[in-house]
């Protein structure tokens, strides 16, 4: 028995130190979850471990490098880009538990060939996000969201993923750092499972996480700022006034270009992770995909006591109208988010 286990030994089933499969069939006989939304969330995770392996293998596995193709959105891809996007793929499309399924690397969504057994889910995902810093050794992750499929759709198009944040039944996502880290909502709060590589499986370490209201720390890549609209460079021009500014305390910057990283610090220790419209595409409204990024996130977010905005209305709220829409994003401690948020309600005109 391993260490993380042993400490969960004799303690009741509301304690940390049981398996990720325990916590789900928890939640399954609480009336959560259906046994097919259990399974199908059990092979995300070994998918997920399938990919922590391959990074962790780095340089050793011929694995650093770009692939020489480029994603649905004209970007770079990276060998690991390709390889978890088929990891991803493979390990879901044969379980029985989806009809259908997107990525943020392909053009468009993926039906359940028909000569595997179907489900009544929707799966998208960012198969590795981040992966830009990963020839320099940063952590990066993968990102999911579960959507159910509409009734009587048997071949689900593009169309039938076009559901509001609010339509999600689970998300999370797995961050692949000095530990591999799965975190994992159902919509009855945010829970952290990591990977004891000694048994093979996720341990929960962290029960229904809270995101500190408050804080003093934000994320924000501050070499974009000449690009702002004025009422994000009002607001962060606020936060490096510190004390002596109108918001009348220091605030710290934290930024490591890698999503899951950065939101994992928040979901941790509390801040604000932005990523804002800025002119340098006027015709773009942000630059994280809604449906792949910031709807599982903010789902996350929110069943862990936070708030997201896309800076002027909740994230969740939106009704996405291509699949693979952009968002500004404002997410993580309730009261700063409120701020941020006002900051740019406030400069709407009239």
């Amino acid at each position: 028995m391993s260490p993380v286990q042993a400490a969960g030994t004799h303690r009741g089933t509301r304690e940390t130190g049981i398996s990720l499969t325990r916590y789900l069939i928890e939640e399954q006989r609480a009336g959560h979850v259906c046994a097919d939304l259990r399974l199908l969330i059990e092979v995300v995770a070994r998918a997920c471990k399938s990919i922590s392996h391959a990074v962790s293998k780095g340089a050793l596995g011929n694995v650093l490098g770009d692939a020489g193709t480029d994603n649905v959105q004209g970007e770079a891809q990276k060998k690991l880009d390709v390889l978890s996007n088929e990891i991803l793929i493979e390990a879901n499309e044969w379980g029985g538990h989806l009809a259908a399924l997107a990525s943020e690397e392909m053009d468009h969504c993926q039906a359940i060939p028909n000569v595997y057994p179907k489900g009544n889910y929707l799966l998208l995902f960012d198969p590795l996000d981040g992966s830009s810093n990963i020839d320099v050794n940063i952590s990066v992750g993968t990102i999911f969201s579960v959507l159910r499929c509409p009734d009587g759709v048997t071949q689900p198009t593009d169309e039938h993923f076009l559901q509001p944040g609010t339509a999600q039944v689970a998300a999370g996502y797995t961050v692949y750092g000095p530990s591999t880290v799965l975190v994992l909502t159902v919509g009855h709060g945010t829970h952290a499972f990591t990977l004891d590589r000694e048994q093979g499986g996720f341990v929960m370490t962290q029960r229904d996480i809270r995101i500190p209201e408050e804080t003093q720390e934000f994320a924000v890549n501050m070499s974009n700022m000449r690009h702002w609209y004025p009422p994000m460079r009002r607001y962060v021009e606020d936060l490096l006034a510190g004390k002596t500014g109108p918001r009348g305390k220091d605030f710290n910057m934290r930024w490591v270009a890698s999503m899951v990283a950065d939101v994992h610090r928040i979901l941790t220790r509390g801040g604000i992770f932005i990523y804002p419209r800025d002119t340098k595409d006027p015709d773009k409204p942000g630059k994280l995909r809604l449906m792949y990024e910031a709807n599982p996130m903010a789902f996350v977010v929110e069943q862990a006591g936070g708030a997201a905005t896309n800076g002027y209305e909740r994230l969740l709220d939106i009704q996405p109208s291509k699949l693979h829409q952009r968002v500004a994003v404002f997410l993580g401690s309730k009261n700063e988010v409120a701020v941020a948020t006002r900051y740019h309600r406030e400069a709407q005109p009239a």
